[in-house]
């Protein structure tokens, strides 16, 4: 199985370096972002795609651009909304330029159906480009379940992120319920009260529950993670976090392929 990582995953070193770096721990891919925002921190994804393809990374899930603040608008006939789903519309055409697997996005907000109409012209592109778009649950799932009960499409998918299920919403089995839609993973561990995206020994996710469910699965789905160690730099180093972060992935394959085996 094929092990990817963010390519901002905690620590602001140079770009050409982390690149070198997660490919040397032994990545095949990365999930990245277009968002002009964090371009201080990654570079522009242009400059993104010619490091990775330097250093033979593939490319993963492309992360949507947005400000959190924001989100709730999506649903709403405001300005702010209609940028929203034009960058969107953005994302889709720099994934299908470059080659991403799926664009990942977030929902939040009071649903209504200015906002289904919009995912419906976004999922309009995704069929045109050939490019899925992944809804990834978070703090608050009301939106994603709302959005996969008023739309039936091809190219609407799930993205699967472990983390903010332990955290925040336990009781509910995503990988079993999104089974038909699941195409990529957010891999991460806490405390089982915050979204701290840190690495298996600091969190409480028991994973190997999370290998059989992903054994229940035919399809070959990256074990990507989505690690951000940055309030951890007294303890960890990157080095060290990019090997623990393998070491994690090829733990984890292990016990997929033992539980395929049954």
């Amino acid at each position: 199985m094929k092990k990817g990582i963010c390519f901002y995953f905690g620590f602001l070193i140079p770009t050409e370096e982390r690149v070198k770096m997660i490919k040397e721990a032994g990545f095949d891919c990365v999930i990245a972002s277009a968002d002009p925002y964090f371009n201080k921190q990654n570079r522009s994804i242009k400059k993104q795609i010619s490091l990775f393809k330097k250093y033979g990374l593939e490319l993963s899930s492309l992360h949507m651009r947005y400000k959190q603040e924001d989100l709730p608008l999506f649903w709403t006939k405001s300005l702010k909304g209609y940028k929203q789903e034009l960058a969107l519309k953005k994302d889709i055409k720099v994934a299908h330029k470059y080659g991403f697997k799926e664009v990942v996005v977030h929902l939040e907000g009071e649903c209504s159906q200015v906002g289904i109409n919009r995912l419906k012209r976004v999922l309009k592109l995704c069929h045109k480009l050939n490019v899925p778009l992944a809804v990834e649950n978070l703090e608050d799932n009301r939106a994603l379940f709302y959005v996969f009960e008023n739309i039936s499409d091809d190219y609407l998918k799930f993205c699967w992120d472990c983390g903010h299920n332990n955290a925040f919403s336990k009781e509910i089995d995503f990988p079993t319920q999104f089974k038909d839609k699941l195409v990529c993973l957010h891999l991460h561990d806490n405390d089982g009260k915050e979204d701290l995206h840190t690495l298996n020994k600091y969190g409480t996710i028991n994973w190997n529950e999370v290998a059989k469910k992903l054994a229940t699965f035919d399809n070959d789905i990256v074990l990507d993670y989505e690690i951000l160690m940055h309030y951890r730099e007294k303890e960890d180093n990157a080095g060290s976090v990019l090997a623990e972060v393998y070491e994690q992935a090829v733990e984890l394959e292990k016990n997929i392929l033992k539980y395929k085996k049954g």
